[in-house]
């Protein structure tokens, strides 16, 4: 089998497993009681809160542990948002679902939400950002790097035009942590979220980062968990095993970057070089090290997957959380991309564990594949396969 789905979701780090098991095995105490068992208990969520603070460099304290990267989204943009009633938020036409679906229930709730546009690239408009802010503005959401193209935006860019007018500045992060060198404090990010499971992490467990001075409300209210922004039990075992995946993201950053990067290069050329009619889409250079998205011409994307799920190779068409919806994607849409063009798009995202030998016997097969499927393409005569 060879998983190049990472985008999607990671292989856990055996590290990370052997983390989490005593808390699931022995150490099973509610971190909410004084007890040894609950003392045990909240010591491991705090040593996790440093962990993943380190990481991003930010302060412990401003580390807040949620579900995944759609909870801290959301909690993000309602925590916000409920403190200015009836204001706007602005974001891009090429987020996630998790941003967009909750932007377009604020708009029920009386809220107005502008969504910047992208270039060919995905790259957002910043001249329409800059003349875009204003007093009756209450957030601004951009996703540091995205989840199917992996373009990644000019973070620092943005974040300085919302410092300059003193605006919250989001950005969804969950493609980008581990994956990029990322410090908060740097580049004046005042909410991030991320997701353990993009970073071999265990799922059902992630953390908004809030600045110091950011006040947001809490969305779930209870016993006062969280600093009584989100209450409920903690989920310590994959609190402890977030904990662990980021503290070897950070100590293998600039060598799993690395190696990424390379796998993903030579994906890309022997991809481009030996099969026909392909592009890669979104920005060449400023992109993720472990995506690379393709349109194959005159062939449908889903059928790809299919035919190289056969052959033990797992890839996607874009965002896993909106498969199942069968529409088309809104981010190649915001891009310019023809109904052609959006059909016949692949996306294959490395992780830590692939190697180059896998590289080389993806691209053999998905040749051949390719070969097979526009054999039989309505396109065969005008692209003359």
């Amino acid at each position: 089998m060879i998983y190049l789905d990472n985008a999607a979701s990671t292989q856990i780090h055996e590290d990370v497993l052997d983390a989490m098991l005593p808390y699931l095995k022995e150490q099973y105490g509610n971190p909410s009681s004084i007890h040894r068992y609950g003392r045990l208990a909240h010591k491991a969520i705090e040593k996790a809160r440093k962990q993943i603070a380190s990481l991003i460099n930010a302060d412990p304290s401003e580390i807040f542990f949620t579900s995944g990267g759609t909870e801290s989204n959301n909690m993000a943009l309602w925590g916000i948002a409920s403190k200015k009633p009836s204001s706007k938020i602005i974001t891009s036409s090429i987020e996630h679902d998790a941003i967009l679906e909750p932007c377009k229930k604020l708009v029920k709730n009386g809220f107005d939400v502008l969504y910047l546009p992208v270039d060919n690239r995905g790259v957002v408009d910043l001249d329409v950002l800059k003349n875009s802010l204003s007093d009756d503005v209450c957030l601004v959401s951009i996703m540091f790097a995205n989840n199917e193209m992996g373009t990644i935006e000019p973070i620092a860019k943005i974040a300085q035009l919302c410092n300059e007018q003193k605006i919250p500045f989001h950005t969804d992060a969950v493609q980008a942590v581990g994956k990029t060198p990322i410090d908060v404090k740097q580049l004046g990010i005042d909410l991030l979220s991320i997701s353990s499971h993009k970073i071999n992490g265990p799922k059902g467990v992630g953390a908004l980062y809030i600045r110091h001075g950011i006040d947001i409300d809490s969305m779930i209210l209870g016993g006062g968990q969280e600093h009584g922004l989100r209450s409920g039990t903690e989920n310590v075992a994959n609190i402890v095993g977030f904990g662990m995946a980021c503290e070897l993201a950070k100590l293998h950053l600039t060598e799993n970057i690395s190696h990424m990067k390379k796998l993903r290069d030579i994906l890309i050329a022997k991809i481009i070089k030996e099969i026909p009619y392909v592009t890669l889409n979104g920005d060449i250079e400023n992109r993720l090290p472990n995506n690379a998205h393709f349109t194959f011409l005159g062939v449908a994307g889903e059928d790809l997957i299919i035919k190289l799920d056969e052959y033990g190779i797992a890839a996607s068409t874009g965002s896993a959380c909106s498969v199942h919806t069968q529409k088309a994607s809104h981010v190649l849409q915001a891009m310019g991309f023809s109904h052609e063009q959006i059909t016949g798009s692949l996306r294959l995202s490395l992780g830590v564990f692939n190697n180059e030998q896998q590289i080389h016997e993806t691209v053999s097969i998905l040749k051949k594949v390719t070969t097979e499927l526009r054999s039989v393409s309505p396109f065969k005569e005008k692209y003359s396969f």
